[in-house]
């Protein structure tokens, strides 16, 4: 008989509840309780599941896994609390406000080698993603040689929510780590290790004390340059990533969510045949209908869990080398750096 993981879920907004449906479809998952603040106060849900206003009380519960989807100042509290107290965690992006705080999390983590950290970057796990990824592996293209992500939304409170996103004591950032760390993840999925890097960071337009927009150049030791650009002030919600290669080379536009505002998630692969094809090179389109990203991301978590595998996916080595090329890009704008006092990272 299969073992049945008994959850709680720490945080049940928009992201809480999404979790919720792939962990209520999974054979081994059995959601028992929740907690969020809005919650009038502690009570029983109609199935059954308790909630609760204070996570203390949730970890109160006989718990096997606790998913982890509050607000970037509490998330490492709440991680390190469910690990203390011998659970395996999944946590949201982004670890935490700062790198610090994924750092404190991973020195806790060390001390449980026989519990599961895992972090949510959905992104990797849709099959455009997936799919471009393999090609490029392959090396059927031949070497990477440039890249270009734009992700951008049309302000920065989504979703009727409060307003934590746009309070630095909250979110820790703006649009860049609320939602270009998943371009930035990407970026680093395909380029590698970026050590050069220049930007431009504003709060122009919304004039909060986060920012609506950043901009970005990096390059890798290798010479694999890579543009960015996380906007909240891209009236057409957007999503779109450029990989150049020696071959040809790879457009993923796009990208299935719950919003469904993204536009259709499409894959263009690129066959250049410069000398041949006059700069109109064959494209072959693929066009995706289906977003599996929740699921099979929940799927690869309790996958290490039963067979006690290492997380080598949305490990917190991932999520800390992502948190700290966000912070690089933050600190390489002199301006930004010297307003908020963003220090050096390694």
């Amino acid at each position: 008989m299969n073992k049945i993981f008994k959850v709680g879920i720490a945080g049940y907004g928009v992201v809480g509840k999404r979790r919720r449906q792939f962990i209520d479809i999974h054979p081994n998952l059995k959601t028992i309780a929740v907690c969020d603040r809005v919650f009038d106060g502690d009570s029983v849900m109609e199935d059954g599941v308790r909630c609760y206003t204070d996570y203390h009380k949730l970890l109160n519960e006989d718990l096997d896994i606790l998913f982890v989807c509050m607000t970037n100042d509490i998330l490492p509290e709440v991680t390190i609390a469910g690990l203390k107290g011998n659970l395996h965690v999944f946590c949201e992006k982004p670890p935490g406000c700062t790198v610090d705080d994924i750092i404190r999390v991973r020195k806790i983590e060390r001390r449980f080698p026989k519990l599961k950290l895992m972090y949510g970057f959905n992104h990797r796990y849709h099959d455009s993603v997936k799919e471009a990824l393999s090609i490029i592996n392959s090396g059927e293209l031949g070497k990477v040689v440039n890249l270009r992500g734009v992700y951008g939304k049309a302000k920065l409170i989504t979703f009727n929510q409060d307003d934590w996103r746009t309070r630095r004591d909250k979110s820790g950032g703006g649009v860049l780590l609320d939602q270009g760390i998943h371009m930035v993840d990407l970026l680093r999925l395909f380029g590698g290790k970026y050590t050069k890097i220049h930007s431009f960071i504003s709060n122009n337009f919304w004039h909060y004390d986060v920012e609506d927009n950043a901009y970005a150049i990096m390059q890798t030791n290798s010479g694999v340059t890579a543009m960015l650009h996380s906007s909240a002030t891209s009236w057409r919600h957007t999503f779109r990533l450029e990989v150049t290669t020696e071959k040809g080379g790879i457009i993923l536009s796009g990208i299935l969510s719950g919003s469904k505002s993204y536009g259709a998630e499409t894959m263009t692969v690129i066959y250049a045949n410069p000398d041949g094809d006059n700069g109109n090179p064959k494209e072959v389109l693929t066009k995706y209908n289906n977003d599996p990203s929740w699921n099979s991301e929940i799927k690869k978590f309790v996958n290490c869990i039963v067979k006690d595998k290492v997380v080598d996916y949305g490990s917190s080595s991932d999520a800390l080398e992502t948190m700290k090329l966000v912070y690089k890009i933050y600190y390489s704008d002199s301006n930004w750096r010297d307003k908020y006092n963003i220090k050096s990272v390694d």
